[in-house]
């Protein structure tokens, strides 16, 4: 054989490149060495990550992306996914190696007559090779950094969204102890002096089969304050798979408190409103149990459900800034704004006042602008606002899906690390999200307890200026009812109530308790409905009449062809300025016995 001459088997050998076989197996454990040939080895190094790869496409199709999320936030995950990672690092990097070494195994094999120009040249290779090598390497430890650098952001924002009592936002907070922010004359209460500390009850978790209730909050921190100014609380039966979401208006006072040290040192009920509960107790180790963060949500949890005569077991509270910029995270939210909002004095920080409209139709709104939707209060009544926030949760809801948080996950995850927290227990995080999975966002109910027909609303009381004060018992009829209750008619019901129109009923026909009978009924359709101690003239009446006031057929028209349906008769439109009630129903001897059913 001549010097220099290659085989042509050998000269095959030769064009196996080692930086190829290193790079397939970059992109896969036993690539590069089935490239070189050696299929069993290359079998032996691909057959774990495909087993296990399996095992794991399989568990997350039984469970599902949402508890998959769900067991993302488990505190063993990101240690877990930290050791997996260096584990996979160290496997891929030896099975990189691996076909690299067989490559140049392969490539330094001597040939026979070889010249001195062909072994520098191999030489020139080698030291090629040797800086392919490297390169791959790179580009694997690139990814893996990536890996751990995800998996600890995934960390720290769990730990600060389900620990409350660790301050992620690098602000201070107040030491235990301190005297509560309103003054006593504001609350109505007297000067604060601090008890024994009290002590959490113990509470079983949830089943996953009882009902859940979870307390929404939204705080407002301008000013250096903490009002709690949206609460929301979120009720979900797990078996029939329907949500229902109770609001409390910030102004509502007078709000009946659980017996124990709250009721020992407020009275029986909460005189200040309701939105400063939080900072009246959250210092108080002596008014409710938990740490520095948690005491304030933990009083808020016992008197709402004292109100509502539910067990709320956990809390979720992000405040105005975080919600502002999760939404931006997202990439803004889409709204279907269904009654126009003009607020001609909405306020800004330093004390700025700008005019705010938000026209009808679908609108796809900034964090900013989805808040300022939700804000405005000043044009518009309580039970608007309400409706308005509960939208904005739920068209969130709607469009959170993977697409929408994978690009945005840092941003999102930044949001919420700083302004999002809360006590649900991690552990039944994915069962949650499981069930949440389950509830069409489309049906949940909103119920928000405004006036007239939930509380007694007034402008202007001294000292503590515009209040409303809860109407108890229609506030716990509903909420226990809140699932049983046929939804049409509920929604009706909710429909009337936020119309909110005074309907007089007056005895026409003679007959005893008839006029106290039927406006028990119309309260129970969601009516303001009275009966004064007042005679009608009833000449020539035999059927029901029903008068409207002054334009209130135009005002309330649903009110209008609910009376219309009930009773068979069309309302009648009067102008009389000396009656303040929206609708007259006067009964005749045609007018049905109706009663309404036992309250719950």
């Amino acid at each position: 054989m001549q010097a220099g001459h290659v085989s042509p088997a050998r000269a095959g050998r030769h064009r196996r490149s080692a930086f190829t076989a290193a790079f397939l197996s970059l992109v896969f454990p036993g690539l590069g060495q089935a490239y070189l040939g050696a299929y069993r080895r290359a079998l032996g190094w691909a057959a774990p990550p495909l087993l296990l790869g399996s095992l794991a496409a399989g568990f997350a199709v039984q469970m599902g992306l949402s508890e998959l999320a769900g067991i993302a936030f488990q505190a063993w995950f990101p240690p877990g996914v930290f050791a997996a990672n260096l584990v996979l690092l160290a496997y891929r990097g030896a099975s990189i190696f691996d076909a690299w070494l067989i490559a140049r195994a392969i490539d330094a094999a001597p040939t026979r007559g070889a010249s001195v120009g062909s072994l520098t040249l191999a030489r020139t290779a080698g030291i090629v090779s040797i800086a392919g090598l490297a390169a791959v390497v790179l580009v694997m430890s690139v990814a893996h950094v990536a890996v751990a650098r995800y998996d600890l952001l995934l960390a720290t924002t769990a730990d600060c969204i389900f620990n409350p009592e660790v301050d992620c936002d690098g602000t201070e907070t107040e030491p235990p102890g301190e005297s509560p922010s309103p003054t006593p004359a504001e609350t109505g209460t007297p000067e604060p002096s601090l008890g024994p500390e009290v002590t959490a009850p113990s509470v079983p978790p949830w089943d996953g089969q009882e009902r859940l209730n979870i307390l929404l909050i939204g705080a407002d921190e301008q000013g250096g304050g903490h009002n709690t100014d949206t609460l929301i609380t979120l009720s979900i039966d797990p078996q029939t798979k329907q949500a229902v979401m109770f609001q409390l208006p910030r102004d509502t006072v007078d709000v009946p408190l659980p017996p124990g040290p709250l009721r020992n040192f407020f009275g029986s009920v909460y005189a200040g409103k309701i939105n400063s509960l939080y900072v009246n107790t959250r210092n108080r180790p002596d008014l409710a149990p938990g740490g520095r963060n948690t005491r304030g949500y933990n009083a808020l949890k016992s008197v709402l459900g004292h109100l509502y005569g539910i067990d709320i077991k956990y809390f979720v509270e992000v405040n105005f800034r975080g919600f502002r910029q999760a939404v931006d995270a997202l990439g803004g939210v889409t709204i279907n704004v269904q009654v126009p909002v003009l607020d001609n004095d909405f306020p800004r920080p330093n004390d700025q006042r700008v005019r705010l409209f938000v026209p009808a139709g679908m609108q796809h709104m900034t964090g900013a602008e989805a808040l300022d939707y939700a804000r405005s209060r000043k044009s518009t009544n309580d039970f608007e606002r309400g409706a308005r926030q509960q939208r904005v949760i739920v068209s969130l809801r709607q469009q959170m899906d993977l697409s929408n948080i994978l690009p945005n996950i840092e941003s999102l995850a930044e949001a919420v690390r700083d302004n999002l927290t809360t006590d649900f227990p991690r552990e039944l995080l994915p069962q949650l999200l499981g069930l949440a999975e389950q509830i069409d966002a489309r049906s949940i109910r909103s119920v928000i307890f405004t006036p007239p027909y939930y509380q007694v609303e007034c402008l202007s009381c001294p000292p503590r200026g515009y209040i409303i004060q809860p109407r108890v018992d229609r506030i716990r009829a509903a909420v226990k009812e809140a699932f049983t209750i046929d939804p049409i008619f509920a929604e009706a019901r909710d429909t009337l109530a936020a119309e909110g129109a005074s309907v007089w009923v007056l005895n026409g026909s003679g007959r005893q308790g008839e006029a106290a009978a039927l406006t028990h009924y119309l309260s129970y359709l969601g009516m303001l409905a009275a009966a004064p101690n007042q005679k009608p003239d009833t000449s020539g009446l035999t059927a029901t009449t029903i008068r409207a006031y002054n334009g209130a057929e135009a005002d309330f028209p649903f009110t209008v062809s609910t009376l219309e349906e009930i009773f068979g008769v069309t309302v009648e439109p009067v102008g009389d300025p000396t009656v303040v009630a929206d609708f007259m129903v006067i009964t005749g001897v045609q007018t049905p016995q109706l009663t309404a059913p036992p309250a719950p």
